[in-house]
């Protein structure tokens, strides 16, 4: 019944909100005698900032038509690569007319972005995406709004989630051979489930893990998000933010968690920062500041853009990320495609490579939350597990925005180059006895481990406090 109140209510905003938009153009026309007027500019200011409180927004585009690199500029295209009922895996696929660049955009490495599906689009990680564009072959998940998807195509569960990333990779796997996979924030965990479950079964699992800001074990350090999630019952929320969608979208009666209730959590979280934030803007357009009220429509576009997560999959993640603590536990059972339930082993992790990247002052994923992942990759040799903690930067910080671009992304981008170069590299050397032991995949494990020691002189990841250490090597090699 709320969601479909909410509904009615923006119908009924909508005639007002035309009307703030028209009148802001109106007023502040520079052509118009009405801007001259220092009334007039205060007014046309109020109205922009009504009809931007009051209008719906849509899903915002990653609109990346280039990327330089170098002195050459890339054209990207960006299109559909897969297409599943709740999510489409979008290629970035780049283009130059210059060979000696051609030749080395094919020799990059292909990484599979798993965006989060916990409120935003896939767009939040825009800027994480012209980054990586550089350097490596970028596909990205991008979660479907659940109001959108009919009922016909049936629920959607955190199993599903950890199936379709198993998916995606081995896409990318069959066209390049493998791939790098980078989880940004909440799929840190289904994106760990399902690379621990292909080395289970004795699949090829990805040559390296960046794992991003997410809860792995969301009881250490836990933030006001945590608090939440870990002290009202699974009830709770079922009763309190779980509706139906109403009649006028394609997904109507799907249970889900409406947007609208989570950007209303998201505001609730700093109410003062976004009240000073729309003040600042009001002020900008009477000052003329064009420069920093464009600033503010880019932020909030995004930010104000919501989308519907299914039921089914947001109440399992509160469960057996947030109240159960199944990955750490090691309780944590999958459903595969089949039916079959598998259980989640990251001990059984032997090839893959493991980088962890927090933030100083992230406020949604708490310190060493997204370090745990070390502790249950056993299996990976210590010389090829790394930590970095970004100094200064908050949750947002570590994948988008300056610190991101020139703290973050550098340690990314060599930890990535560095296990793209070398593993390959001891793939080719032992294809044919891997071939062979398709079945027991620990077989290889040892020859890869020793091959990358030799890059790595020393590795002090065990260490808890020792990412300062860490950085001055990466910077050395």
């Amino acid at each position: 019944m709320l969601y479909q109140l909410y509904e009615t209510q923006r119908s009924l905003m909508e005639p007002f909100v035309d009307f703030a938009k028209a009148s802001s153009k109106v007023l502040g026309n520079p052509k118009s005698p009405f801007s001259q007027n220092p009334i007039m500019q205060r007014m046309s200011a109020g109205y922009d900032l009504m009809y931007r409180l009051g209008k719906d927004y849509l899903k915002p585009e990653f609109g990346i038509n280039t990327v330089e690199m170098g002195d050459v500029e890339i054209s990207i295209n960006e299109r559909i690569e897969m297409s599943k009922p709740f999510c489409d895996l979008i290629r970035f696929k780049r283009f130059t007319d210059d060979v000696a660049t051609l030749q080395k955009l094919k020799d990059q490495p292909a990484v599979l972005i798993v965006a989060p599906l916990s409120g935003h689009y896939a767009t939040l990680l825009r800027d994480t995406v012209r980054t990586m564009l550089k350097d490596h072959k970028v596909y990205i998940t991008d979660w479907k709004n659940a109001r959108t998807v009919p009922l016909t195509e049936g629920e959607f569960h955190l199993h599903d989630y950890a199936n379709y990333v198993q998916e995606f990779i081995r896409h990318l796997q069959a066209q390049y051979g493998n791939c790098h996979v980078m989880s940004v924030c909440q799929p840190t965990v289904p994106v760990l489930a399902a690379v621990s479950l292909m080395a289970s079964r004795g699949e090829k699992t990805p040559l390296s893990m960046v794992m991003m800001g997410g809860p792995i074990d969301a009881s250490l350090s836990p933030t006001a998000v945590n608090n939440l999630a870990m002290n009202k019952p699974l009830s709770w929320f079922e009763s309190h933010v779980i509706y139906r969608v109403p009649s006028n979208f394609e997904g109507a009666g799907r249970k889900v968690y409406p947007g609208f209730l989570q950007h209303s959590g998201f505001v609730a979280m700093n109410p003062q920062n976004h009240q000073n934030s729309h003040f600042d803007y009001f002020n900008d357009l009477i000052k003329g500041d064009n420069s920093s009220a464009d600033s503010h429509r880019k932020f909030y576009d995004e930010y104000n853009a919501v989308l519907d997560m299914d039921a089914d999959y947001y109440l399992e993640t509160i469960a057996t990320v947030f109240q159960e603590f199944k990955l750490v536990k090691g309780t944590w059972d999958v459903q595969n495609p089949q039916g079959k339930l598998e259980r989640v082993k990251p001990q059984d992790i032997t090839t893959s490579a493991l980088l962890t990247v927090e933030g100083e002052l992230d406020d949604i994923s708490g310190s060493g939350q997204t370090r745990a992942a070390h502790g249950l990759c056993k299996g990976i040799p210590k010389a090829r597990q790394e930590h970095y903690e970004a100094k200064g930067a908050g949750h947002y910080g570590i994948f988008s925005g300056r610190r991101w671009r020139e703290q973050v992304y550098p340690e990314v981008q060599a930890f990535i180059t560095k296990n793209h170069v070398k593993q390959t590299a001891v793939v080719k050397a032992v294809a044919k006895p891997a071939a062979k032991a398709a079945v027991k995949p620990k077989a290889i494990a040892k020859p890869k481990a020793t091959a990358v020691v030799k890059v790595k002189v020393a590795s002090k990841t065990a260490a808890p406090n020792n990412v300062a250490v860490k950085k001055t090597a990466a910077k050395k090699r």
